[in-house]
């Protein structure tokens, strides 16, 4: 099986004309579409510095949303600019590969948030305002010592512990002896 080639001799000046229907690749752009995106890749990055550096914004979380706004318009700009990305590339494989990056991205980044806000919420209980202690007596704020909790040695700042009920059926611990 051998495909056969009918070239055309050159030109004087060298050259050969190719026909337009071996190219299947996109447009690669011009200097004008160059120029353009480079302008808006500009613009894009230097009104988040005057947001931040100018103080713009008081709370700190709106100029944070306003940073991350412009950064995901810049990244468009970039991809239809630079990169040539749009419905008519490669049948359009290039946007559905795209859509699905972005699509696992947005997955993988909201899961791993939520994981660590529960494990931080869930893992942290002294961290909760409702059961921090003073530093300085190691006591526990909470309900009132109770009436199990009585009598036990070396269990000094427990009375907010809750579920120490049948802690009064226990042995004590024996103490180890100090070294001399």
């Amino acid at each position: 099986m051998s495909t056969t080639h009918n070239h055309v001799a050159a030109p004087a000046g060298g050259h050969h004309e190719h026909d337009e229907s071996h190219h299947t690749h996109a447009d690669h752009g011009s200097v004008k579409s160059y120029l353009t995106g480079f302008i808006l890749a500009v613009i894009l990055t230097a009104i988040p510095f005057w947001v931040v550096l100018g103080k713009v914004f008081e709370k700190s979380s709106t100029t944070a949303l306003v940073v991350l706004g412009f950064a995901a318009v810049q990244i468009v700009v970039h991809m239809v600019y630079f990169l040539h990305m749009n419905t008519k590339s490669e049948g359009g494989w290039s946007i559905l590969a795209l859509i699905f990056t972005t699509i696992l991205v947005v997955i993988m980044l909201s899961g791993s948030i939520w994981v660590m806000y529960h494990l931080n919420h869930n893992m942290m209980p002294g961290m909760m305002p409702d059961t921090t202690g003073d530093a300085t007596t190691g006591s526990i704020k909470g309900p009132a010592a109770m009436p199990a909790m009585e009598g036990m040695e070396g269990m000094k700042g427990m009375e907010g512990m809750k579920g120490m009920e049948g802690m009064k059926d226990m042995p004590a611990m024996p103490v180890a002896p100090k070294a001399p």
